[in-house]
């Protein structure tokens, strides 16, 4: 028994997202197809909105609905203080644990070779434009293979090049509070400001 073709090219569609298995896959679209008309309009409007009712911040690349965003936009936070996450859900994470004050450098990634990821790929190279007035640069990358070979790669990167001062500022790199291969998105308040604490010199 063949499944009509509307459900299986959704299906395939879902398959694409992350951590979404054929069956989990299978099991949406099968939701999806018993709800109400009005409701699936609605989940079809809520995605169109998704991508023309957001922007990405010119400055550090977090995901917004103004350019600047909001914490770009502060003149409260603490222009010394610079903090590169891998993604826009570790900025979230990171304000909720209400213990940093800079402001942010969003990636969009780690360098991950296997998977065709490299520098390049990533808002990586314009970090060296924003350390003007910068005395901290906190790299607060996952502590993944990946994680670490990224913040290896920012260190490495800005001590050759000519627009940074590496004797004005020290980078440091988040440590204690966060276990091996824990993404930050995902660890509670606590964990993250002990985190940031015990960030060391690299």
């Amino acid at each position: 028994m063949k499944l009509p073709r509307a459900v299986q090219n959704l299906i395939e569609k879902f398959e694409k997202l992350p951590g979404i298995g054929p069956k989990s896959a299978q099991r949406l679209v099968f939701y999806l197809l018993h709800n109400p008309d009005h409701e699936i309009e609605d989940f079809s409007k809520k995605l169109l909105e998704l991508k023309k009712n957001t922007v990405l911040c010119d400055l550090c690349h977090n995901v917004s609905e103004s350019n600047p965003c909001e914490v770009c936009g502060d003149e409260t936070r603490e222009s010394n203080v610079l903090c590169i996450v891998e993604h826009p859900l570790d900025v979230l994470a990171l304000e909720r644990s209400n213990s940093f004050k800079g402001r942010y450098h969003v990636l969009h990634g780690s360098i991950a070779p296997l998977n065709n990821i490299g520098p390049d790929q990533l808002f990586l190279h314009d970090v060296a434009k924003r350390l003007g007035k910068v005395e901290e640069l906190i790299i607060a990358t996952n502590l993944t293979m990946e994680g670490e070979a990224t913040a290896l790669y920012i260190t490495e990167y800005l001590n050759q090049n000519s627009q940074v001062d590496s004797e004005k500022m020290i980078i440091t790199r988040i440590g204690h509070g966060l276990p091996t291969g824990a993404d930050i998105e995902y660890a509670d308040g606590i964990t993250l400001a002990r985190a940031l604490e015990g960030r060391r010199k690299i």
